[in-house]
Formats: structure tokens, sequence, C-alpha cells
């Protein structure tokens, strides 16, 4: 059953080159888009050799998202989605940078995976074409990294993201702002050498359309049509025109080109350098340009989200398939989590729908890493929900569910958990203590219906209250308890029960 749309929804792009946002009206199952806001906040050129954001770029970030939140802070936290890509997915020192933005906008920044990235560019180019059955080539050159991905119709069927992009490209090859024959030739071979491991099984499965997006293409396009040279996209030949054009040149300030914005010279050349890369690795003859890609990728899968349409349910479904995953007694481990979960939600500062289904989701891949060993099992879960692809997961939401698994046995993990931002680090170790009772009691693997259990938070302990008599009746689970409750009392949680 779907959920009422907001009225007003919007997504927000924190790219290596420019930041962006969309505010769009709910039209039905659709949206219309009534705003939009674009800032070069050159992030990744902030970016040092140790992956380390220097204070003017995440200042000139913060100075943005200051004007984006006066537009969106007022929005309901369902109606918003935030994404950070691929200098935020580098950066090591993220964390005072996030909890400041995260302020200003008033909503939670996801960083997510260059997998994930690719998978909401294809999205919402998808969107924006005809509804035919033919297999596309998506082509984004962002700031940071480039993606590609094969598909049919709104089903991405292969992704990869690379690192580079056209501020990285830039950087390397042009920093000066010197562009010579030699150094774009240089910058052409770079590229090459990162598409090597990609281009044989690109070419295997073959395609019928390339579609490009995004801010090098959509710039590449714009100075084509505006030179004349063609009114389809971009063909190969202008490609070659374009390198003469940027060489003859010699220097990004002298880059006067129709459709070339001034805030992108210092970083064209870089991305025209991959563009060319891209068309001779792939054998590329022609690339019509999409008005839309990850920004309207973010509002169709926010819409599904909205009418119950989420796309990591189907991610957990499908891996609870491919890992024979004994459905049953997850449901009854799911039940019992949530049940107790609804009952110290608000002592445990655990209120919302995103802990629930995290807490479901875990539940329904507790059992997981059976597939490799019984020993340890929860170890080798909690390592393949860190590593596997999970579309529709931000990076934070798999680290969640990974910690989860990896926790709901035996001793608690505190230190494979240090590596967790602090506010999630209490968040899991109470999710995972009440998916840990969960499990206990579900240890037999009965069909019996557990009777009726009372949970409440008083002081610090988690009490629970079973029907009079029903432990003695359980001894080996009242034994299990009595362990469950030492564990815990190692993590700083008291577990009394009667």
């Amino acid at each position: 059953m779907s959920h009422a749309s907001p009225a007003t929804i919007a997504a927000i792009d924190l790219g290596s080159n420019s930041f962006h946002m969309i505010v769009a009206h709910t039209v039905g199952d659709g949206f219309r888009i009534v705003d939009r806001m674009r800032r070069p906040v050159r992030l990744g050129a902030g970016l040092s050799a140790d992956n380390r954001l220097d204070d003017k770029a995440i200042a000139r970030a913060l100075d943005c998202l200051a004007l984006f939140g006066e537009r969106v802070r007022g929005l309901p936290h369902e109606a918003v989605r935030v994404v950070g890509t691929n200098t935020l997915r580098k950066a090591r020192n993220t964390a005072g940078f996030l909890a400041q933005a995260e302020a200003l906008l008033g909503h939670p920044i996801d960083v997510i995976s260059g997998h994930e990235e690719a998978r909401l560019i294809y999205l919402g180019v998808a969107h924006g074409l005809d509804d035919d059955a033919d297999m596309r080539l998506v082509v984004d050159v962002g700031g940071g990294s480039s993606e590609f991905i094969l598909g049919r119709r709104f089903d991405p069927l292969y992704m990869e993201s690379l690192h580079m992009g056209c501020v990285s490209h830039s950087a390397s090859h042009f920093a000066d702002g010197q562009i010579t024959f030699a150094r774009f030739k240089a910058a052409e071979l770079a590229a090459r050498q990162e598409l090597e491991p990609i281009e044989g099984s690109f070419r295997r499965i073959g395609w019928q359309s390339v579609i490009g997006a995004s801010g090098t293409v959509m710039a590449a396009g714009d100075v084509v049509r505006q030179l004349g040279w063609g009114h389809d996209g971009i063909g190969a030949a202008d490609l070659a025109r374009l390198r003469h054009a940027l060489v003859e040149a010699g220097h990004v300030d002298k880059l006067v080109l129709p459709g070339l914005a001034e805030e992108r010279r210092a970083v064209f050349p870089g991305g025209v350098a991959i563009l060319c890369a891209v068309f001779d690795a792939l054998g590329i003859s022609r690339m019509r340009v999409a008005d839309s890609a990850i920004r309207e990728g973010l509002l169709y899968d926010l819409l599904g989200r909205i009418h119950q349409e989420d796309v990591r349910e189907r991610a957990v479904d499908e891996l609870a398939l491919r890992y024979h995953i004994d459905r049953a007694q997850a449901t009854r481990v799911e039940r019992t989590a949530v049940d107790l979960l609804k009952q110290v939600a608000p002592a445990w500062l655990l209120t919302g729908e995103e802990q629930q289904r995290l807490l479901a989701w875990a539940a329904t891949l507790h059992e997981i890493g059976l597939a490799i060993s019984h020993a340890q099992y929860h170890k080798h879960g909690g390592y393949l929900l860190t590593y596997l692809d999970m579309p529709g997961f931000a990076t934070g939401e798999q680290q969640t569910l990974a910690a989860l698994v990896r926790g709901h046995r035996r001793k608690v993990p505190l230190t494979d958990w240090q590596k967790l931002p602090g506010a999630q680090r209490e968040r899991v170790l109470r999710l995972c203590c009440l998916l840990r009772i969960a499990c206990v009691l579900h240890r037999r693997r009965s069909t019996e219906p557990l009777p009726r259990i009372e949970a409440q938070v008083e002081n610090g302990t988690l009490r629970l209250r079973f029907p009079p008599h029903w432990l003695e009746a359980h001894a080996l689970t009242r034994a299990d308890l009595e362990q469950e409750a030492v564990y815990l009392k190692a993590a700083n949680l008291k577990l009394k029960f009667k």
C-alpha cells in the first residue's frame, strides 16, 4: 500500500566538481522540477595526496550548503535525499565536515559507493529516454569518478565506476593550465589505462545506443552544437576537432568556446581527454546527451521509497535467495526484534522507520554467513555485507547492517565498531542488543510462537518481563539469556529479566 507523497521533494548531489540541488513537486507517481541550484564548489580540488580535504574546500562546501539549507531545511526527512560521491568516498577527514553539513541542511548525508552512484545515474537517464528494449551504454564523466552502465529500460545490468574524473584528471595533467598536444595525449593514455580492465567485457556484451550524462558530456555537447559541428549529440569527429581547439588555445584562460561556462574551463581539458579515451577504447562513433542523471535518479529512487517500492528491500530479498537463508527462521527473529524495538524505541532514541528497517534487514540476513561455514558464521556474514554490492544502500547503512550481523552472537565486537562514528556506534549497539535477544529467544528454531514479552528501559537497564512460570518451563532459553546478559555487560549494557 502506497504512502501519500510529500508535496515537495528534493535531491542534493555533493559532487567532486559541483554541488547540485533540485526541488520538485510530486505529481501522482512522478514529479515536476520547480527549482535547481548549482554551485562550482570544486571539492575534489581540495583533496590532498593523502586524501585529506583542505580548509578552503571545506569552507566553500559549507557556504554552499548553508544556501541549500535555506531551501530544504523545513522539508521532512523522507522528502529529501542528500548524497556524497567520489571525493567524500576518498576523503579521510570527513567526520567533522559531515556533521556541520548535516546541521546546515537539516538532513542526513549518505556517502554512496561507485556502484550505487552508477545505479542512480542510470535510473535518472533511463526515465528521460523512450521505453524501448535496446541495450544502452550510459557514460557519466564526473568530477572525481566516471561511471559506465549497460542496461535495458529501467534495469542497470552491468555497472563499473572508475577513479578518474574531470577534476582529478585536469589536476594531474593540466595543473598549471597549460594545454599542449603532448600533455593531452598523456592524459588520454592515462584514461585508456583506467579503461583497460573494463573495455573487453563491455565490448563483448555490446549495446545499441550510447548516452552521455552530467557536466563534462553536457558541456562538450553544448560546445559542439553551438559551433555547428553536430546537432545530434557528440561524434568522434567532433571530439577530434574539440581536442584540436583546446591545444590551439594553449591555456585554460584562453578557452573561449561558445557553450563553455567560465567556471568549467579549468576542468574541461581533463574531462575531454577522458571522453576521447572512452570513445577510442569502446569504439563509440556517436553519443547522445541526456538531460538527466544522478539528481533525477535520486528523486525517482526517493519516490520508490515513499511508495513502498524500495530497491533496498529487493536487494535484501535477492541476497536471502542467493545465500539460501532460512526465511522462516529469519521472519521469526525479525518479528521479535521489531516488537522489542517498538517498546524501547523512545527510551533508546531509536524512533523512525529507518531504524526499524535496518533491524528487520539485519534479522533477515543474520545467518547469511552460514553459506561459508557454521564456524564463526557471524563474522563471515559481517564480511559479506561489508563488501557485497547492495543496490540502494548508502555506505553508512551498509556499514550498520554489516555491524549488526557481525555482532548478533558471541562477544559484542566493540573493537570492530571503533571505525564507526560515535553516534552510529551507540545506535548499532542498541539495535544489536535487540537482535541478539531475538536470536537467543529463537535459538531452538521452534515454530511454537513466543509469549508476549514486555520490554522497557529503566535507568540504563533493559528489562524483559515474561509470563509467569514461562522461563521455568524453558530452562535452556533462561540459560541462554543469562549468558547473553554476561556478553552485554562487557559492552556496558545491562540486561535483566524475570
